[in-house]
């Protein structure tokens, strides 16, 4: 069967979907094909749990939580909030973090889809690119019903893996010469006492150092198997309940697990069940407010990090999220902190009361015409991404890639041709007070 439109989306993250809803709002046919039956990619399937990025970092700790990204993240905040899906915002360190529920994210998702007149493909996957020549017309689907033909005018990658820009050929790389951050299992636990948790442990959602101190002598002791010890505990939009982002899987032979390999992304997923166990029960004995807490939820997933990124006309540099550099054609702003998860504890470098800027030629593909891609496969160095692969962020990406694939159509020029100048101007438009 052959469906043609103007726009195709294939993942619906947080950049597929703010791609998605843009583009319909130009008034364009835009078609959105996810491979679950919700859209929010890592926020959601992966259980991140969080909206991290809105807020500057500064050493005041006394300070309240100063907003500085808008745009798309900004209205999609608003909408779950009016749901009653988003917390108040919560210390994460030296910022600030909100933590969601995933169930409202679908909801809110699915309506900002309806109202903006997307095409919604649930349960899909793509499997191949059309091309012709160097140029990208659209994508092969598979769905229960059968093998589905998507011919567009303008394609964008939004699957997190780059997953189009490798069935194309064109350009790609994976972290650091292949190394990855570690995928996480993030669980939900219930039934736990959450007013003496924050009592003893405060309301910064990275836990201080006699916790993790207590994870160590705990795993030293033989009784638990504990690979990581800086854990993050979040208290949830739900009473009784404590968002866990503390596993470190990694591979039986000791190396970060890549999640574009099969038998990698296996062993991850067992091993991360294995390991929520393991801390749920150490929890149960060793944190105050969790005697009697139990596991209600994981990720439909292992939560991924970083995989395959495509290899843009631009790169953001590790000097650039720590400078606050900022750019003429910048489409979107960041103040989240380089998170490094690898090795044995996730390091944070933070960006103190300013921001960087990402450049939109981090989302156009240094060889190929007609496609465009956002969200943590942007093409940035490896200590980069571990700060730009957030939520708010891609929430910007894919606001200004889902503008640009509108101009593509409408003035049909190459995504290549249209300048970050001019994105800029039509974000701010929008809200993104990127100025």
């Amino acid at each position: 069967m052959r469906l043609d439109t103007d726009v195709l989306v294939v993942g619906g993250g947080a950049a597929g979907l703010a791609a998605a809803v843009t583009a319909a709002r130009q008034g364009l046919d835009v078609t959105l094909v996810e491979r679950y039956g919700f859209c929010g990619g890592g926020a959601v399937a992966g259980l991140s749990g969080t909206v991290c990025g809105l807020y500057e970092a500064t050493d005041n700790r006394d300070a309240p939580p100063r907003q500085v990204v808008f745009g798309f993240a900004d209205e999609f905040v608003r909408a779950i909030e009016a749901r009653g899906g988003l917390a108040e915002a919560v210390p994460y360190g030296k910022t600030y973090t909100r933590v969601h529920d995933p169930l409202v994210w679908r909801e809110t998702a699915d309506a900002l889809l309806r109202d903006a007149g997307v095409r919604v493909i649930f349960h899909a996957m793509a499997t191949g690119v059309h091309r012709e020549g160097d140029r990208i017309e659209g994508a092969s689907v598979f769905t229960k019903e059968g093998p589905l033909d998507i011919r567009a005018r303008t394609t964008i990658d939004a699957s997190g893996d780059a997953d189009l820009i490798a069935m194309a050929g064109l350009p790609s790389f994976v972290g650091d010469d292949g190394r990855v951050q570690n995928p996480t299992m993030i669980f939900r636990l219930g039934g736990v006492d959450v007013e003496r948790f924050v009592a003893t442990y405060g309301r910064d959602t990275i836990m201080p150092p006699a916790v993790s101190e207590q994870i160590i002598a705990a795993g030293a002791s033989g009784a638990y198997r504990l690979p990581r010890a800086k854990i993050w505990l979040f208290t949830t939009t739900r009473p009784d309940e404590l968002l866990c982002n503390c596993t470190r899987v990694v591979g039986a032979d000791g190396r970060e697990l890549n999640t574009l390999f099969h038998r990698d992304f296996t062993e991850a997923e067992i091993e991360g069940r294995l390991q929520m166990r393991e801390y749920a029960r150490f929890f149960r004995g060793h944190i105050a407010g969790c005697e009697h807490s139990f596991v209600n939820d994981t990720g439909v997933q292992v939560g991924v990090r970083q995989t395959r990124q495509g290899e843009g006309i631009n790169r953001l540099a590790n000097a650039d999220v720590v400078s606050g550099a900022k750019f003429a054609d910048g489409i979107a702003r960041s103040p989240w902190p380089i998170e490094l998860h690898a090795g044995q504890k996730p390091r944070v470098e933070w960006l103190l009361n300013d921001v960087y800027e990402i450049p939109y030629g981090c989302f156009v593909p240094a060889r190929g015409e007609g496609l465009l891609f956002a969200g943590r496969c942007l093409s940035a160095e490896h200590e980069a991404v571990a700060s730009a692969r957030v939520t708010a962020q891609c929430f910007g990406y894919g606001h200004a890639v889902g503008h640009a694939a509108a101009i593509a159509v409408r003035e049909a020029m190459p995504p290549r041709a249209i300048a970050g100048r001019d994105l800029r101007l039509l974000l701010n438009r929008d809200g993104a007070h990127l100025d």
